[in-house]
């Protein structure tokens, strides 16, 4: 490669750069109630990363910093993909994504609120499951394909799709849990358990315990450590469980809202909000980019003209 073919190569770089972080700026603006929230969470986020900052919880900093991040995922996604979401959809996955990292994570909300881990898992089965419904009417309506489904297969899928995110997740839970040891699944106290392997006969017969009040190790040194929580300490199937179920509804609600959008042919007005659109790109948009593209070349004919 030549050294005018480098420096033509490298004016296109910073201005496709430049042409991207204005289309991303220019897009967060455009909707005025997304936008909003969009800057009410950053500013919250900004604050509680200079919080542990000072408190040296650079854990805690870490999570503040990937939640910056993903907040512009929906900007990027739309500049990117050229995928308009509407503001109730970009309004919901903002929030779901404070709720998880800054309050779930930073603020221990998983721990100090009752069924906060649920509710989330619930939404994310919603979200999961317009994504999913999204894709596949997108698919469906193209011209270019051949195919074309029922209202009650788009729903299957869509369904289908949620139930799938949420499984891969409680996978990445339990690796997590079981090679470095993070307790993701959250521990659940139980005070009956059912068990065959107090079978006295070691057969299959369970064995019910029941009024469990407390738990006690034994530890290699043969010292004991009672746990003092009030009952017997699940290790994360019935969280696992639970989740999975409340993925289930969310992800039958979102299904069932689908099939009647397609099956009254778009007259629903609650499933358009949650489902984005692919947008065309207009003829001014393409006459623009041309004309961007011959500035660019009349650029680097320019610079052309001063390496001579």
């Amino acid at each position: 490669m030549t050294k005018r073919e480098k420096t033509a190569r490298r004016l296109r770089r910073r201005w496709e750069k430049k042409a991207f972080r204005q289309a991303m700026a220019k897009e967060l603006r455009e909707h005025r109630s997304s936008f909003i929230v969009f800057s009410i969470l950053r500013i919250l986020v900004l604050a509680v990363l200079v919080r542990q900052i000072m408190l040296a919880s650079y854990e805690s900093a870490f999570f503040c910093v990937l939640t910056l991040l993903l907040l512009y995922v929906p900007s990027w996604v739309q500049v990117k993909l050229r995928i308009e979401l509407p503001p109730p959809l970009e309004i919901t996955v903002l929030c779901f994504i404070f709720a998880a990292e800054i309050l779930g994570e930073v603020n221990a909300f998983y721990v100090v609120v009752p069924n906060w881990d649920t509710m989330l898992h619930t939404l994310n089965g919603f979200l999961a499951a317009a994504v999913g419904f999204s894709m596949v009417i997108l698919l469906n309506d193209d011209e270019r394909l051949t195919f074309h489904l029922s209202p009650f297969f788009l729903a299957l899928v869509a369904f289908c799709f949620s139930m799938t995110i949420g499984v891969i997740w409680e996978f990445f839970e339990f690796f997590m849990d079981h090679v470095f040891l993070m307790d993701m699944q959250k521990d659940t106290i139980l005070n009956t358990i059912s068990t065959v392997n107090l079978d006295p006969d070691h057969g299959t017969k369970a064995v019910i315990v029941r009024g469990i009040q407390d738990v006690i190790l034994v530890l290699e040194d043969g010292s004991q450590m009672p746990l003092g929580l009030g009952g017997y300490l699940d290790l994360g199937i019935a969280d696992t469980m639970e989740d999975l179920l409340v993925n289930f509804i969310g992800a039958v609600v979102f299904s069932a809202i689908g099939f009647i959008y397609v099956k009254t042919r778009g007259r629903s007005r609650i499933a358009p909000q949650f489902i984005p659109q692919v947008l065309d790109v207009p003829e001014e948009d393409e006459e623009d980019s041309a004309a961007k593209a011959g500035g660019g070349a009349a650029q680097e004919g320019g610079v052309e003209k001063l390496e001579e």
